[in-house]
């Protein structure tokens, strides 16, 4: 939980916070640490759900308008046919 944080040195942070603090502010500090910690952790996540759904879109939206630009090709296509049928025909 504290990564490479063991026991002794644990103690000893609690130690300092004490001398520095003192007893009757130290809970005080703890509650306050506890909801900053909170607070960062449900903005961390509200953000990463962001992404994750704003990346979902643009994924769903990709093939959407690679649909459309395949469908406007085809009618350009055809009409270069048209074109080359007609100069063919003009030409025999």
């Amino acid at each position: 939980m504290f990564g490479s944080l063991g026991m002794p040195e644990l103690i000893v942070i609690f130690v300092i916070a004490l001398i520095i603090f003192g007893p009757r502010k130290l809970p005080e500090l703890g509650k306050s640490l506890g909801r900053s910690i909170a607070e960062f952790k449900k903005a961390s996540n509200e953000l990463r759900s962001t992404l994750e759904e704003e990346i979902r879109i643009e994924e769903q939206r990709t093939p959407v308008e690679a649909q459309k630009a395949a469908a406007q090709a085809v009618p350009a296509a055809a009409h270069v046919e048209d074109v080359v049928a007609r100069k063919v025909d003009q030409g025999a």
